[in-house]
């Protein structure tokens, strides 16, 4: 039997447990956290085919903080070696601190460290340590953290659904965000059929929820919304058949599928997905589930095609 992709969050009765964030300081605005805001300070290290990195890039994006944080993105092969740093299309060697791997980050920050070096990775020049890894967290803080140094004024964590968001935000995650994993990792039949079986009964509650509604919460787009967003793109091109997620297609449902259309074309939200990074991630990493290292051509999705989402 091929031993599992991480052994170390690997249950008895085979579930995927995933490890939790290990740095999870903060940049804030006025500096009290010892991490003040600033141009060019901080830099984003990311891959293309996660989509807890693709989170982050989102809000980067929304918030016009390109030209604030900079932002490095890795090779979407990793091997045992773990995230490399490797000029391609998409990807680039390391500009800030010449790391030949994210690992050295990490062991940077702690030379103990021994778990698993994940993306994305917010870096700080100055005192050349990790200040998060948490993905949540990174979100956060570039939505209000830099603030007074870009001119976008959106917010995707209103103080007055903060509560709500944070409720949907455990659901999606639990069934949605890491059942798909849950799923593609699994090592027993009860496991996955636990795991996909909820997965779906999520995805269906959150067809309904949207048959009424253009998003999440209505007519405003909040940071759950993009949390939603990062599963639902690569679901019809690599959770469905790569991690066995085969009951129905994203593409099956009909407000899923506007939503996800609509979301995509939002300004700025295509430049962030890379098929190609996504489908090489996968199909090649995760040689215990797809051992030839085969990536598939499909599916042929039209992303830009009306969603029809403007009625609701």
């Amino acid at each position: 039997m091929t031993p599992p992709q991480f052994p170390k969050e690997q249950t008895k009765d085979g579930q995927y447990d995933r490890q939790d964030d290990a740095f999870r300081h903060w940049v804030t605005d006025d500096g009290s956290s010892v991490y003040p805001a600033a141009k060019g300070r901080y830099h984003l290290y990311v891959s293309l085919a996660c989509p807890w990195a693709h989170r982050t890039i989102i809000v980067r994006r929304l918030k016009q903080l390109d030209n604030v944080v900079g932002m490095t993105v890795v090779d979407p092969i990793r091997d045992d070696r773990g995230w490399v740093f490797r000029a391609g299309p998409g990807n680039t060697v390391d500009p800030v601190n010449g790391f030949q791997f994210l690992s050295e980050a990490y062991t940077a920050t702690d030379p103990e460290y021994q778990a698993r070096v994940t993306v994305p990775v917010l870096w700080d020049k100055e005192t050349r340590r990790i200040i998060s890894n948490s993905d949540d967290d990174i979100m956060r803080m570039f939505n209000h953290a830099f603030n007074r140094l870009t001119e976008s004024s959106i917010d995707l964590y209103t103080k007055d659904l903060q509560t709500e968001i944070d409720e949907l935000n455990a659901f999606i995650y639990e069934t949605v965000n890491n059942g798909v994993y849950r799923a593609g990792f699994a090592t027993t039949q009860l496991a996955y059929e636990q795991a996909v079986k909820k997965l779906f009964d999520a995805l269906d509650q959150m067809e309904n929820r949207l048959s009424t509604q253009r998003y999440l919460f209505d007519q405003c787009i909040v940071e759950t919304d993009w949390r939603f967003f990062v599963t639902l793109i690569r679901f019809d091109a690599v959770y469905h058949g790569h991690f066995k997620c085969n009951i129905r297609r994203i593409v099956d449902y009909p407000n899923l599928f506007g939503y996800l259309k609509d979301l995509y074309q939002q300004e700025g939200i295509s430049d962030t997905v890379n098929f190609d990074h996504i489908k090489r991630h996968y199909y090649i990493t995760h040689d215990d589930i797809n051992p030839t290292g085969i990536v598939p051509l499909g599916p042929d999705q039209d992303l830009l095609a009306p969603h029809g989402r403007e009625r609701l």
